[in-house]
């Protein structure tokens, strides 16, 4: 089955632990080491038919849906409260689901998508990393991942302030 990368909301799956996992068949491992068990683990992104457990009922994909949209920014309401409080939630890669939707508006998904690509890929190597990767797992480059995206994010917004 093919794996989704663009989600409802802006996140970018491709840098999505769970579904790298699926895609090289670590889920059993993964699993373990998060205390869950594989079944719900088992994703191919969000936009996909197979969701992870903590994914299954997404806000913004049944809202979306029924209003008849594919993506957050296609709404009259973009961005509305729910999608300002799930970016500012703890989750730094949630951070980035404004800019990215933003992004995906202005440059098409397709364009997105590729762009998405190439930033979660370690720069010196070419491995591919997951949100909080701090090193790369292949040739131990720092990495940017999405805590220091965060930052960087914080900091812009409060020079616009």
């Amino acid at each position: 089955m093919e794996h989704r990368y663009d989600a409802v909301c802006g996140l970018y799956c491709g840098a999505c632990r769970v579904v790298q996992s699926n895609e090289d068949g670590s889920v059993e491992a993964l699993a373990k080491e998060w205390g869950k068990e594989p079944e719900q683990l088992v994703c191919h992104g969000c936009k996909s038919d197979v969701l992870a457990s903590f994914c299954a009922d997404c806000d913004f994909k049944s809202c979306a849906a029924s209003r008849g949209i594919e993506y957050c920014f296609e709404c009259g309401d973009f961005p509305c409260s729910e999608l300002i409080a799930f970016r500012d939630d703890d989750a730094a890669h949630h951070s980035v689901v404004l800019r990215n939707s933003e992004k995906m508006r202005e440059q098409g998904v397709v364009r997105w998508l590729e762009g998405q690509r190439e930033r979660w890929l370690c720069p010196e190597c070419g491995t591919r990393f997951w949100w909080y990767a701090k090193t790369c797992a292949t040739c131990g480059t720092a990495l940017r991942d999405s805590e220091v995206e965060q930052t960087e994010l914080d900091a812009d917004s409060r020079r616009t302030e």
